[in-house]
């Protein structure tokens, strides 16, 4: 555990001032430069190849990998998509799936590349459905059509906005997919490549286009990024089978919205020679064992070739990565093994020119910038108009209130909606003549305030085990229901932001909140086994972003409220409140 001295140190510094760096060390931040003559010539050979249309694994690499990776040996998952193997799935019984060992594997493993994930622990015969949604921006259209597919499934639907800045349906039904995804197709969305060791949703600035400060709007990047990745929601073969998951960011403000320092490939502003371009960040992760920074790559790239370096990064990637165990086969572990120079210089014979400029010291964001809050309502750089951020608790929504949010949009703005990777929603465009009376709106009084407390406002729940398998306790409603509670102990003076994950997976990127809890199972006072977490500290966002420490392990879910109110006060300039039951024994109460 951490010391209360250490981390009153580090808490303490006022927003915007430099922490000390503390990386877990590795070959990239740690050892001397390697060159390729330090690493064996062999060691540099694709470990894949193509064959019809498909990269697989090579023969002689095939000896010790991971059961994923068996799996998609043993059936190209993108034979479902490229080759409409969802309808036949989607054709079977459940029994019939569960009688075959390929079919099986198919429902449980291999529909990640379209999207789908069965829930088969809590939900068995239900799936999850993640889209791609890339920046966050979505129309009212969209969001219709989504809202009509969960509100066909009744109880069992929902929906969650993710810390991806993008949709997650519940509630599927396998023989409604094919229809589904043609619906998604009308609309303009796609939810493939979306799961498994695929490019995860590509993010970007939530006020791109419409923020007065902004540096560069994201959204074209991001969309090309996207299309690229998909080969424009047809399904993209030749970056579907990386070793393990892969996340991409675009940053186009000093807020640093889009949380760099945990992207796989982060793009950041900078100028070089009076053209612009980014700056790029590698090997950003979190897993169950390790979590690590993403490092400089000493690589620039103009805005032209955003789309050029992602496709070379991945293909490194996909080339080199090892396909082991799983918890060492992120990209960050190829970094390591390599050497970041190494690395850098197999990106660069990937490119289209065989040459990869070096970093410009010209970087466009400004350190000292604090962090804006984007909730509430705020001026866009267009005359006349506001944007309207719009607070969902732990980022889970009914299908009414998906209806009611395209209302909205159409009714006090221009049909668009913004989804943040705080979870959050944003309304642009929105007239100033129209700000009050959309304010006044049953659903922001009653269910999405622009307005939220200062600990609501920072709040973030992963889905946790009411759906998800992997998730050793409930979160969402134990998130709310904690947060009020030390609500009503302590007042603080700023928004903390507290984020809840349900395992060592930490959908939940605890590792970047003020205060984090991640899952876990433990022992309460009396002995008696009971669901937990270990409470982080310390993480940071922003330009001196920071990964958080654990601050306690295994405190049992009903010790929390205690323990956060405590921290709060010790760390975050809480006052205690004078509560309801107290004040009543001082006055001679009951």
């Amino acid at each position: 555990m951490a010391s209360s001295a250490s981390l009153h140190q580090f808490l303490a510094l006022p927003a915007g001032t430099a922490r000390p760096r503390h990386h877990r060390m590795s070959a990239a931040t740690s050892s001397p430069a390697r060159t390729a003559t330090d690493v064996d010539a062999s060691r540099l050979e694709p470990r894949v190849e193509e064959r019809d249309g498909y990269w697989v694994l090579k023969e002689e690499y095939r000896t010790g990998i991971n059961p994923q990776e068996k799996v998609k040996l043993e059936r190209e998952p993108m034979k479902l998509v490229l080759e409409d193997g969802i309808k036949e799935l989607a054709a079977m019984t459940l029994e019939e799936i569960e009688g075959s060992k390929v079919a099986k594997n198919d429902i449980d493993v291999r529909l990640k590349w379209l999207g789908l994930f069965h829930r088969r622990k809590h939900q068995y015969g239900r799936f999850m459905m993640r889209l791609k949604l890339p920046n966050g921006v979505t129309t009212s259209e969209q969001t219709r059509f989504l809202a009509s597919v969960v509100d066909g499934y009744g109880k069992e639907g929902c929906a969650d906005v993710t810390t991806r800045q993008n949709w997650q349906i519940r509630g599927v039904q396998l023989p409604d997919v094919p229809e589904i995804i043609d619906g998604l197709a009308h609309v303009g969305l796609t939810s493939l490549q979306s799961g498994m060791d695929n490019v995860r949703n590509p993010v970007g600035n939530p006020l791109a286009g419409i923020d007065p400060h902004e540096i560069v709007d994201t959204r074209p990047y991001t969309n090309l990024l996207s299309a690229f990745i998909t080969a424009n929601s047809r399904g993209n073969p030749a970056v579907s089978n990386l070793p393990r998951k892969w996340n991409v960011c675009l940053v186009g403000s000093h807020d640093l919205y889009e949380h760099p320092h945990i992207n796989d490939l982060a793009y950041m502003p900078a100028k070089k020679n009076g053209k612009f371009g980014f700056n790029l960040l590698v090997g950003g992760f979190f897993s169950p064992k390790r979590c690590a920074e993403a490092v400089p790559l000493d690589a620039w790239v103009p805005g032209d070739d955003v789309t050029a370096v992602c496709k070379a990064v991945l293909e490194a990637y996909r080339d080199l990565g090892t396909r082991g165990n799983r918890q060492k086969t992120r990209m960050m572990w190829l970094i390591d093994e390599l050497g970041i120079e190494v690395f850098r210089s197999e990106v660069e014979k990937r490119m289209p020119g065989q040459e990869l400029e070096r970093a410009s010291e010209n970087d466009l964001i400004q350190k000292q910038w604090e962090r804006r809050d984007y909730l509430g309502v705020h001026p866009q750089k267009q005359p006349g108009l506001s944007f309207v951020g719009l607070h969902i608790p732990v980022g889970r929504v009914q299908a009414s209130d998906m209806f009611e949010l395209a209302r909205l949009a159409d009714v006090y703005g221009t049909g668009e909606l913004r989804l943040t990777v705080e979870q959050n929603i944003i309304i642009p465009n929105v007239k100033n003549s129209h700000v009050e009376t959309l304010l006044n709106e049953p659903l922001l009084k009653e269910r999405f305030s622009p307005e939220p407390s200062l600990l609501m406002r920072g709040l973030v729940a992963c889905t946790g085990n009411q759906f998800c398998g992997q998730a050793i306790i409930e979160t969402k409603a134990r998130a709310l229901k904690v947060t009020e509670e030390v609500e009503r102990r302590v007042s603080v003076p700023r928004t903390v932001r507290m984020h809840w994950t349900g395992c060592p997976n930490t959908c939940g990127q605890v590792q970047v909140a003020d205060i984090g809890f991640m899952g876990c199972m433990t022992r309460d006072s009396d002995g008696k086994v009971c669901e937990g977490a270990d409470v982080y500290l310390g993480g940071r966002i922003g330009s001196d972003s920071h990964l958080g420490e654990v601050y306690k392990k295994a405190v049992p879910c009903k010790d929390l409220v205690p323990l956060v109110a405590d921290i709060l006060v010790k760390y975050f300039g809480a006052v205690p409140r004078v509560r309801e039951d107290d004040d009543e024994d001082e006055i001679g109460g009951n």
